[in-house]
Parts: C-alpha cells; sequence; structure tokens
C-alpha cells in the first residue's frame, strides 16, 4: 500500500512589515516543505513602482534583503522551499539580489526564479475600459496612472518548481495563489479541477496573513483572550492529496488555532464565500466545516470550487495629491475646549488664506477619530488633535500643517507634542482584463 503523501507548509509574512522570527522558527522546527511570504497589499506595488523609476535596481520588498539573510541559510539545511511575492514591482532585481546575499552566505547552487508578467501597463486601453469602483473611464486621469497589475495566478510559479527553482519571487500573483501552487506541483492536480483548486485556496486564503489566524487579530484582551501575543506563532497548514487539510503552529509558540481564529481569517476580505473570485478557481467557501482535532489543530474540509471567469484583476495606481497630517496635544482644565477652539482658529486661517483642500477632518482622537458623535459626559483629562486634509498641491499641504504650528504661541494655550507630515496620496482602482492577454515569464539565478 503507498502511504498517503502529505505536505506541510508554513506562512512567513502576512505582509511587508511582518516580523521575521516567526519564520525562520517555522524554518528550523516546523519540518516544512515550504515557507510562503506574502507581503503585498493593495498600494504596496504602486508604491514600488514609484521606487523602481527612481532606481531601476529597487522596487521589491524593504526587508527583503534582511529577510534572506535570516532565512536562506535554514531553508538550505532544512531543505525548504521558499516562494513569495516581495519581488513587488521588480522581481528580476528581487531574485539577482537573492543570489548575491546567497553567494556571500557561501550557499552556492541555489536555483532563483523570477516570476513577471504582471505589469499590464501597456494594455491599458483609455478609451474603452473603466474602473470598478469609480465607473470613471481610465482616460480622466490621464498620466497621473503609475502603474497597473494583474492579478496573475499559479502559472509562472508552477513553471519555476517544475524546472526546479529553490526560491521564487514573484510580482502581482494573488494571495491565495502563492500557497496553491506548490499543492498543485506536488499532488499533480489537474488545473481544471475546481473541486480541489478550491480546497487549495481555502487553504491559503487561510494562511496568507500569517500571525492573523493564530489569534493575532483575534484578540481583544478581554472576551478573545489570546496567550503569550509576545511570542505569536506563524501558522503552518498539513494537506493530503485529497485536500483535506488542517491549520496549527509550533507548539512552544505563542497565540493559538482554534475554529473561531480560522472562521475569523476565513471570512477575511471575502465578499462572497459562495463565489470567491480568484485567477485560477472561484472558490466556494460556504459549505466548509472546522473541527479541532486537538489544541492548536483545527481541520479543514468542505470548500470546493468552480470555473473561472476568464478575466483577471488589475490594481491600477495613480497619484491622487497630497495628504497633510499636523497634531497637537491638549492637557489638564478644558482640554477638550482647548482642542475644540483651536479647530475653530485653523478654519478661521484657513479661509483667510484661502487655502482649497479637497476634503478635511477634524479628529479629537479618543473622542471622535472612530465614531464622530461624542456622547460621554466624561471630560477627558487629555487628548490629541489631528487635522487631517487632501490637496491637489504639496505646497497647500505644506501652508496647512505650518499653520496647526502656530497654534503653539497663538493660542489656546498649552498645546504641545506638535507633529506635521506632507505625503503624496497614491491612490487605487481596479479594472478588469482577459486573463488570456496576460502571460507570465519567468528568469532565474544561480548563487
Amino acid at each position: 500500500m503507498i502511504p498517503e503523501k502529505i505536505i506541510r507548509i508554513g506562512s512567513g509574512a502576512g505582509y511587508s512589515g511582518d516580523r521575521i522570527e516567526p519564520a525562520v522558527d517555522l524554518i528550523k522546527e516546523g519540518n516544512l516543505d515550504y515557507i510562503i511570504f506574502e507581503c503585498l497589499a493593495e498600494r504596496t506595488i504602486a508604491l514600488a513602482q514609484l521606487q523602481k523609476m527612481q532606481d531601476p535596481e529597487l522596487g521589491y520588498d524593504p526587508l527583503l534583503e534582511e529577510r534572506m539573510k535570516a532565512c536562506l541559510a535554514h531553508c538550505v539545511s532544512k531543505k525548504v522551499k521558499l516562494i513569495s511575492n516581495m519581488g513587488a514591482a521588480n522581481p528580476l532585481a528581487a531574485a539577482k539580489k537573492t543570489a548575491k546575499i546567497a553567494q556571500e552566505l557561501g550557499l552556492t547552487n541555489l536555483k532563483i526564479a523570477a516570476v513577471f508578467g504582471d505589469d499590464v501597463m501597456s494594455m491599458l486601453d483609455f478609451s474603452t475600459q473603466t474602473f470598478l469602483e469609480s465607473g470613471e473611464s481610465l482616460s480622466v486621469l490621464g498620466n497621473k496612472i503609475i502603474s497597473a497589475n494583474a492579478y496573475m495566478g499559479v502559472e509562472g510559479i508552477l513553471i519555476a518548481l517544475e524546472e526546479g527553482a529553490d526560491i521564487i519571487l514573484t510580482g502581482r500573483v494573488a494571495d491565495p495563489s502563492l500557497f496553491l501552487a506548490p499543492l498543485i506541483h506536488e499532488f499533480a492536480w489537474s488545473m481544471d479541477d475546481y473541486p480541489l483548486l478550491g480546497k487549495g485556496t481555502a487553504l491559503g486564503h487561510l494562511m496568507e496573513c500569517a500571525g492573523q489566524v493564530c489569534g493575532g487579530y483575534f484578540a481583544d484582551g478581554v472576551k478573545k483572550q489570546v496567550p503569550n501575543l509576545g511570542n505569536l506563532g506563524f501558522p503552518i497548514a498539513e494537506i493530503n492529496n485529497d485536500g483535506l487539510f488542517h491549520i496549527t503552529k509550533l507548539k512552544d509558540s505563542g497565540g493559538m488555532v482554534t475554529t473561531a481564529t480560522c472562521k475569523e481569517q476565513l471570512l477575511y476580505e471575502v465578499h462572497d464565500p459562495s463565489a470567491y473570485l480568484t485567477p485560477d478557481v472561484v472558490a466556494d467557501f460556504s459549505n466548509i466545516t472546522l473541527k479541532e482535532i486537538e489544541k492548536d489543530k483545527v481541520e479543514v474540509y468542505g470548500a470546493s470550487g468552480k470555473a473561472l471567469t476568464g478575466k483577471l484583476k488589475v490594481s491600477v495606481g495613480y497619484h491622487d495629491g497630497y495628504m497633510a497630517d499636523a497634531q497637537i496635544s491638549y492637557g489638564g482644565s478644558y482640554a477638550l475646549e482647548r482642542a475644540q477652539l483651536a479647530i475653530e482658529i485653523v478654519k478661521e486661517r484657513l479661509r483667510a488664506k484661502n487655502l482649497e483642500v479637497e476634503d478635511i477632518l477634524f479628529d479629537l482622537i479618543g473622542i471622535n477619530s472612530l465614531f464622530k458623535e461624542y456622547t460621554s459626559d466624561i471630560y477627558p483629562q487629555e487628548l490629541r488633535l489631528r487635522i487631517a486634509a487632501k490637496t491637489k498641491t504639496k505646497e497647500t499641504a505644506v501652508k496647512l500643517v505650518n499653520e496647526v504650528e502656530t497654534l503653539y504661541t497663538n493660542g489656546p494655550a498649552a498645546g504641545g507634542g506638535i507633529s506635521k507630515l506632507v505625503t503624496e496620496v497614491i491612490a487605487i482602482q481596479s479594472i478588469l482584463i482577459d486573463k488570456k492577454k496576460v502571460v507570465p515569464k519567468v528568469e532565474y539565478f544561480k548563487s
């Protein structure tokens, strides 16, 4: 009787700035076959594209070098393959940099793949394409567009795996696809076996945010208490050829894996649980069952999938003005009244200087910054006023934050701790593109 094949996959990151130590622990102690680093948010690749424009050797994840120095040697010694979208806007530069790091670490004969082809700027049609969010034509943005990246699926990663890559660095690949690709490769799943692809996508969706499914985002400190969050572990998925899998973590790590933590992650960013659109499958999570089979081990079954839509989502990044953000604190008697007076002063100054803003917020943090109506009868002894505005020009944004700074000596009394920040706004909207037009490309580098 042929023994059942089991694949173990660890999640090494849930976003670009995530912790590195839990990933190292997984590689060293998790008995993994693969470690996946998911590091791209919606705007991240547009920001990376700006970096690439300034320096063609940049545009990849800012923590790539630190992560690789921490993880590569352990991946080699434990024979763990690494897959990540840390390539961001420049997978080729990321792979080249990783090869150099491997050489510096004395790690030879590593095959490092760069998977790209997601940049579809040349395919934009300003005369016919419209944004899903606003319904506006792309033509209204003109030369403000800085990036257009399609959410690719598993195809490019599969090519790299089939050709023996040890490390695979991609651009914009859908988060679950990073996890689904090695399952298709290891189990020889058919690309049109949609129920199986739906199961693998459910695994990827549960794993993609790393510590989140281990209780990180679940914890509220009162009703949902999670142990040892300072040493939060990252998850491990163990799956068989039939798509039955469970989520767990290292025993000595903090956090917890329960049906509740898994349910919250399962619903994360899902618009329709019965039709979760991905580049590989329309996944169906509506009949998923979660079962705690032992402490910190949750079995997942019941996911399925349907045929593709034939379209890929494209995130279009564009310049959208500037953000002015200035803050000042008030404490002691009448802190609330002084902060409210400060708001009126700034409003008057903006009118006097004829400063035009597209949108402006006057937030009393802790009172109305999240919930706009202040209903408490308890007057605060301290609070922080934040004034944030969107402007068309950097000059206007600078003038606005400088007006807040003048509150130091021009009243009301006893304001302090002023901070000022002016940043360019990079906005994102989406379009759809024919999947057949987006062809993944793969290049290799050797250490």
